[in-house]
Parts: C-alpha cells; sequence; structure tokens
C-alpha cells in the first residue's frame, strides 16, 4: 500500500481529486486529498496573510499530524508550488514528488514570474475583499479555461470553484534547506498542450524526471482523465 497526498492548483480544492482518490482507494492504496486555506470549503479561513507560506505548512502539518511517511506527494498546476516547499521543510516523510501538468519552481521565484503570460491577465481581474486581493473569481463557462469539455463535469466544477488569493502567487519560494527537494526522486505527468506552448526553460523543467508521462487532454488532466491519471500514479506507486 501506497500513501498518496494529492495537491490542489489555484482556485480548486480537495475535491477536484474526487474521481482518482475512488480509484487509488480501490486500488488499496491510502489517500488524502487537502483542501489548502481559503479555497473551497476552506475559503471562510482566508485572510490578508494566506499566501504560499501558508499552504506549505497546510501540508506540512498534514503529513506531521497524520503520522505520514514515504509519501508520493502529487500537486496540479500552482500545486507544483506548494510541494516544492513541502519537499524542502519535510523531504525526510516524501517518497517521491509527482507534478500533475504543475509549475516547477526554483528558489526565490514565484508563480507570477514563472508564467507571466498567464498570471498578468490573471491579476487584472483582481478584487478586493476584506483586505485581501483575490483573482480567479469563478464565471459561467470558466470550465473550458481548464480544458474540461464534458457538460457534466464543467457543472461540477463550476459549481465548487472558488477565488484565489493573489499573494500565494505573488510571494517567492524560499527554500531553507538547500538541495533537499531536488534530491527527491519525481514524476512529471504533462498535458501536451502545455508542453507545446511552453517556453524552451519551462518545457525543460517540465521533462526533469525520473520518469515522464505525457497524456493529450485539458489542464484539469485529474477531472478529464482520471483513469489515465490514476493508472500513471499506479506505476509511481510500484
Amino acid at each position: 500500500m501506497a500513501t498518496f497526498v494529492l495537491v490542489h492548483g489555484g482556485g480548486h480544492g480537495g475535491w477536484c481529486y474526487r474521481k482518482v482518490a475512488r480509484l487509488l482507494r480501490d486500488a488499496g492504496h491510502e489517500v488524502f486529498t487537502p483542501t489548502l486555506t481559503g479555497l473551497a470549503e476552506r475559503s471562510h479561513l482566508c485572510t490578508p496573510e494566506t499566501d504560499l507560506e501558508t499552504h506549505i505548512a497546510d501540508i506540512v502539518n498534514l503529513l506531521r499530524f497524520e503520522d505520514l511517511e514515504n509519501v508520493i506527494l502529487v500537486g496540479h498546476s500552482y500545486g507544483g508550488m506548494v510541494i516544492t516547499g513541502v519537499a524542502d521543510r519535510a523531504s525526510d516523510r516524501i517518497a517521491e514528488l509527482v507534478y500533475l501538468d504543475a509549475a516547477h519552481p526554483r528558489d526565490g521565484e514565484s508563480l507570477a514570474t514563472l508564467a507571466p503570460q498567464q498570471m498578468e491577465p490573471t491579476y487584472a481581474g483582481v478584487r478586493v475583499v476584506n483586505g485581501v486581493e483575490l483573482v480567479m473569481w469563478p464565471f459561467p463557462g470558466m470550465a473550458q479555461f481548464f480544458g474540461i469539455t464534458d457538460p457534466d463535469d464543467a457543472a461540477w466544477t463550476e459549481s465548487k470553484l472558488t477565488p484565489h488569493p493573489w499573494k500565494c502567487f505573488a510571494q517567492p519560494l524560499a527554500l531553507l534547506n538547500g538541495d533537499a527537494a531536488a534530491r527527491l526522486k519525481r514524476t512529471n505527468i504533462n498535458c501536451t498542450a502545455s508542453l507545446a506552448s511552453s517556453p524552451d526553460d519551462a518545457r525543460a523543467r517540465q521533462l526533469e524526471g525520473n520518469r515522464n508521462f505525457e497524456i493529450d487532454t485539458g489542464h484539469d488532466l485529474m477531472i478529464t482523465e482520471p483513469e489515465a491519471v490514476t493508472g500513471f500514479l499506479l506505476q509511481v506507486a510500484a
């Protein structure tokens, strides 16, 4: 039995892994799908201080208080920022990192600096609520932005998306323990369109791994292709 911790991306919550988590549990594995502070069912906890460090602490504390070891830590999209920080703080609890069409940051980089072509338009839609700069406000048809075309999946996703604190995207990642994160095994599961549209440096990072998988589907691949994603994760567990 393997232990998976599945970390979601911007505007999402642990709910987005529902199909994958069910398949992994059916295969006999232990699965955690935490929701990061300020999102989804924890959106009421959002404050002006909610940032990338908050989300790193969310997952580090999950590992600690659930006594998790030899974890396969998966991060989707913005979740790649989070799992890299977690790997820096708690490398002794992690067996392997899996980047699920995710950001691949280095020390001192933020998501805003890594992906300005996506993040600059995102910030253009900022609204301030209770002192918090929030972006990614849900709107009808937003699921298409994540590559979700099935009407039922799109309706389900749009019913659950919540705005995301901009500070999480703007805060640079601070690695405190040298190359601790870089020493861990890593797997990349990339969407074909993401690879094709990435600048050379970003594409090189997307392919820096002990194993690389590619799937031709939308960015929210855990929703659009749960069986395929689960199959890749089972290979990692094996």
